[in-house]
């Protein structure tokens, strides 16, 4: 696969922001440069989409701004041969971000619209090792466990039961969490079966929906 539209857009974007930013792992900053982020938004926003900053993708849903999207990649400390959870896919591109740095990567989307075209997406750039599931994320995906890593984009009012069973031991979570009024992009690890987190940064998400 080869995207050279916007190549240099993207690596004006990943030496000015993401590194910015703290990204310093060469594997995630690769990805950076070799996902074609443009494909995972509105045509209207093509022009936007080497920018750093969110943007709408229908749905009252954003795509995350790239520096934030590889800070969250460098933290879950993938080295090619893990699976991946992700919850919340959006328009696709973390997921493809995933996929080129992963064994294998399950993707879950509430929204069927989203789930349907990042699917679509994906498959026709040929990221082949992707799954894209429609359901509540929360309750995570009991079927692939356990994973390696899970990484959440939406913010959480409590770290779910599901994820931490479904994580493998010394498993890593990232996952952005309401904290004293604000949301706190947080990064655990499992040990003897408890989670160990460490806060990161404050950031801004749309909310984890939960069925009850």
């Amino acid at each position: 696969m080869s995207f050279p539209p916007y190549s240099e857009q993207r690596r004006s974007l990943v030496e000015q922001f993401v590194k910015q930013a703290g990204v310093t792992d060469n594997r995630v900053l690769k990805a950076l440069l070799f996902v074609p982020r443009h494909e995972f938004v509105p045509k209207q926003y093509h022009e936007q989409a080497y920018a750093d900053h969110p943007l709408s993708i229908g749905n009252e849903q954003t795509i995350s701004q790239p520096s934030l999207v590889g800070l969250m990649t460098q933290l879950l400390k993938l080295k090619g041969d893990e699976k991946v959870l992700e919850i919340g896919t959006g328009s696709g591109y973390q997921a493809a971000i995933l996929s080129f740095l992963a064994k294998e990567v399950v993707s879950i989307e509430r929204i069927k619209q989203l789930a349907d075209r990042a699917r679509k997406k994906l498959k026709s750039l040929g990221f082949s090792n992707v799954i894209v599931l429609t359901g509540d994320g929360s309750k995570g995906y009991e079927k692939k466990s356990p994973y390696d890593c899970i990484i959440v984009t939406a913010a959480a009012q409590e770290i779910p039961r599901a994820f931490v069973k479904q994580l493998k031991e010394h498993g890593r979570l990232v996952i952005p969490v309401h904290t004293n009024g604000a949301q706190i992009l947080k990064v655990g690890i499992k040990k003897k079966g408890i989670m160990q987190f460490t806060d990161i940064e404050q950031v801004s998400f749309v909310p984890m929906v939960v069925d009850k």
